[in-house]
């Protein structure tokens, strides 16, 4: 059995770049923890409808990935890069050092969304090796609409090297995606159920499969 903490900078990013594969693993019986840093308030602009939506739309969504235990470090979306940097690696390391996973999913570096770009810093911040050695292996996942829009520069690309078969897994993780209501595009925008199954369709072929996701392998301990 393994520890899996999937680091989310947003709710939804976890659905979108690995949400078959979260399926799986609790499928093969692992134990998978689903943090998610940044969330919305009244604060920030959004209504308490939307707030309240969002919240009950969380709650659902744990409960059809049957998460072990779901983390919200309540940072206000789309302001990460104004916080104070140590701030999120010490509440993200409070995570690590509680739960002690020994693979992690995480986002994309060069997302072109601030707050994953933060996300990715902080976590690679609280998962050196001298301090965290029970982390065997950290992934990063691809997000539609962030990953995609990065800019074609030689250090932006998202190089995949690990492809996980999700074909079992695939009707499911699109059902979960349609609750996020308010996230879900109409074709061909890239958060639309189309383009997340031609680009699951994409990612298969490289594995010789009908549908999977695709991962990038930033350490692994072997």
């Amino acid at each position: 059995m393994k520890k899996i903490l999937v680091i989310a900078p947003h709710p939804d990013d976890e659905t979108l770049g690995c949400g078959g594969t979260i399926l799986k693993h609790k499928f093969l019986g692992d134990k998978v923890y689903w943090l998610i840093v940044t969330n919305i308030s009244k604060l920030g602009g959004w209504t308490e409808e939307q707030v309240n939506t969002r919240n009950l739309e969380i709650e659902s969504i744990s409960k059809l990935y049957d998460f072990d235990s779901v983390y919200n470090l309540g940072y206000l979306a789309a302001t990460l890069d104004s916080v104070n940097f140590s701030d999120v690696v010490k509440s993200m390391g409070n995570i690590m050092m509680e739960v002690k996973p020994d693979t992690i999913y995480v986002n994309n570096r060069s997302d072109i969304h601030t707050d994953h770009q933060v996300v990715f810093k902080a976590a690679m911040s609280c998962t050196k090796s001298f301090r965290y050695n029970f982390i065997s292996k950290i992934l990063m996942y691809e997000t539609m609409s962030e990953t995609d829009y990065s800019a074609p520069f030689p250090d932006s690309y998202f190089i995949p090297n690990v492809y996980i078969d999700i074909s079992d897994y695939f009707k499911k993780k699109c059902l979960i995606m349609k609750k996020y209501k308010s996230e879900v595009m109409q074709k061909p925008l890239p958060r639309s159920i189309s383009t997340i199954e031609a680009l699951a369709k994409l990612r298969g072929s490289r594995a010789g499969v009908e549908f999977a996701e695709a991962f990038s392998l930033v350490y692994e301990k072997l």
